[in-house]
């Protein structure tokens, strides 16, 4: 898939490498040259272009992208509505615009962008939802009844398989898979410790010491498990 991204701050640039490194063509688009030299080798293709010059704007090819995301923080948003204004006015399929503050959000929505990111947002609510829980590692909030989570395995669990928890049945919580801590000697000789994930596993899987237990319900019957 091809994708234009204005901003390549902290946010822009990590979500451009990271399509870039998944096979994506990415051009990422921002008015400062040392940050489009620095990246050049990381994305794609890289622009030095000022993203509210409409004439420059109107340059690219934005008819070829599957969708242009404004990720132009609150460093300058005003920029950042400019631009998602100048995409609208060319008719630009999908828009997928970044939020910094309720009134951005407003202003967007009004615009009638319905696509948003607000990646400091979801970062706090993710670590808030892990600190609000003892044992929870990190959490995904699906919806307002719904999580994703994970968790330390309980240790009434340790060696006991899959099929014996009746994790759907008892525990009313899908089980979608086990985080496990693998060591192996690295090139040279010294031990290292990384986390692998299993996949989908076997009713008769027994469960170790340390595991990381991802499991998809609903908030109150995953306390219940924890507890």
């Amino acid at each position: 898939m091809k994708f234009i991204i204005f901003g390549l701050g902290h946010f822009g640039h990590s979500l451009s490498t990271k399509l870039t490194s998944m096979g994506h063509e990415v051009l990422g688009v921002d008015k400062n040259i040392d940050r489009v030299e620095s990246y050049k080798d990381e994305i794609s293709h890289t622009l030095c272009l000022d993203a509210t010059d409409m004439a420059a704007v109107s340059g690219l090819p934005l008819s070829d992208a599957d969708a242009v995301i404004v990720a132009i923080g609150n460093e300058d948003e005003g920029a950042g509505i400019m631009t998602v204004a100048m995409l609208k006015r060319q008719k630009v399929k999908r828009i997928i615009g970044r939020v910094t503050s309720p009134l951005q959000k407003t202003v967007l929505e009004a615009m009638e962008i319905n696509e948003f990111v607000d990646p400091e947002r979801e970062t706090a609510e993710r670590m808030a939802s892990s600190l609000d829980i003892k044992g929870v590692l990190d959490s995904f909030q699906i919806s307002e009844r719904f999580r994703i989570m994970e968790i330390d395995v309980p240790d009434r669990f340790i060696g006991e398989t899959i099929k014996k928890v009746e994790f759907k049945e008892r525990h009313k919580v899908t089980l979608l898979t086990i985080i496990r801590k693998d060591t192996h000697k690295n090139i040279l000789g010294i031990n290292k410790s990384e986390s692998v994930v299993l996949g989908v596993l076997p009713p008769e899987f027994v469960m170790e010491s340390g595991d990381v237990l991802v499991l998809f319900g609903e908030l109150s019957n995953i306390e219940k498990l924890m507890r």
